[in-house]
This record gives C-alpha cells, structure tokens and sequence, in this order.
C-alpha cells in the first residue's frame, strides 16, 4: 500500500462480529451500550479506552464506528487467536520498545486521519490491566489528537469482576456496560497541553468506571 490505510474491511468488519456476537450469547454475556449519539460527529477523533483483558473486544467491536481502526502493541499479534482477530480486524501494530517506530505510526496516523476521514481507537494504559481501576495513560494519543486538532472521545468498558477472572479461571454469565462520554475538543491546543489533556482525559473515565463499578455491584 503506498500509505498506511486505517479503512476496516466492511466484509472483515462484519465477519469479526459475527463471531463476536455467538461468543457474547455462548458465555451469556450481555452488553448494554450509553451514549452511543457521541459518536455523531461529522469529523475523524481519536478513541481512548481503558483496557483490563482480551474480553475488550466484546465491547470495542459491539460499539466500533464506521471508518475507525484501533492501534495496539505489536505484542498482541502473537496471541493466537486474540492476535488473529486483530489481524482480521485491520488493526495497526506498534513496537513500543523502538520509539522512532511508534512516533512515525502516530505521524502517519494524523495525516491519514484527516486525509481520508477515519478515526483511531487506542487504549492509553498500553497494557492490559487487572487492578480494577485504570494505570497511568501513555500519551501517544493524546499527541496524535492534539497534532490533528481533532477530539478526543473517551469510551469506559466497565469491570467484568462479576463474572470473570482470570486468576480464579472463572467465566459466568454477566453483564457489562460501554459508556461512550462526551468528544473533548484539542483545537487551539499544542504538544505543552498534552500532559494536562491526559490527565483531563483519565479522569473523567476513572469516574465514569467507579461510576459503573458502583451500580453494577463489581468489587473496586
């Protein structure tokens, strides 16, 4: 390709959740979606979510707009069928241990977002977390949203401690909850206000996330 495509496959896209959907009903998982009109915004932004376990797939693709694709550790790719998804899914790897690799991925990312008007999911944590809250965000997104002056919009997928744990190998019938927040604007803003976006940013997700722990009766 002669530059990078962030355009999911609609085929692939709706093969994906096809698959997704049976694994849902298999394990009885029920997902209810809020605030899903946050979406509606005629122009690219940039997804930030919080990240605890494979089972975000569940959400990302029960909520995923048209023309949007995640970015993801390259480490990922090599977790069978979880790496396989992604791979399907169009999703564009990164190699956080070569710094020069993740700048120019988020580089390219912003002039492909305004180009060709898609939008990038990412998840800031960077890794997998289990803790029940939320680890300090990464930047990179926030970088990218800022040098494309386009929003950033906060997407909470609450705790599955109810019904899974991968600790006690134990998966039951559950529900869970993807509260989409409302877009926070970067126009007007510079690579100094990065920090204090980021900081902005978590915060209201941590309390949307104790929010929903608290109503769905999950341990915190």
């Amino acid at each position: 390709m002669s530059q990078m495509s962030f355009l999911v496959s609609s085929l692939t896209s709706r093969l994906i959740r096809f698959m997704l959907l049976h694994v849902k009903y298999l394990y009885g998982v029920k997902i209810e979606v809020r605030g899903s009109e946050n979406f509606n915004i005629k122009e690219p932004y940039v997804i930030v979510s919080n990240h605890q376990s494979s089972l975000d797939l569940l959400g990302m693709m029960e909520v995923l707009p048209d023309r949007c694709v995640p970015i993801a550790k390259k480490e990922l790719m090599y977790m069978g069928t979880v790496g396989l998804a992604c791979w399907l899914g169009g999703i564009i790897f990164i190699n956080r241990k070569k710094t020069d690799d993740a700048i120019n991925v988020m580089s390219e990312a912003a002039q492909t977002m305004l180009s060709e008007d898609v939008r990038v999911w990412v998840f800031p944590e960077g890794t997998r977390n289990h803790s029940g809250s939320m680890l300090p965000f990464k930047r990179g997104a926030f970088h990218l949203a800022v040098q494309a002056q386009v929003p950033v919009i906060p997407v909470v997928i609450s705790s599955y401690r109810d019904f899974y744990s991968k600790k006690e190998r134990r998966f039951t019938t559950g529900r869970c909850t993807v509260e989409i927040l409302p877009p926070m604007p970067t126009k007007g803003l510079s690579a100094d206000d990065v920090p204090a976006l980021t900081e902005r940013v978590r915060q209201a997700m941590l309390v949307a996330f104790d929010g929903l722990s608290v109503e769905l009766g999950a341990p915190q």
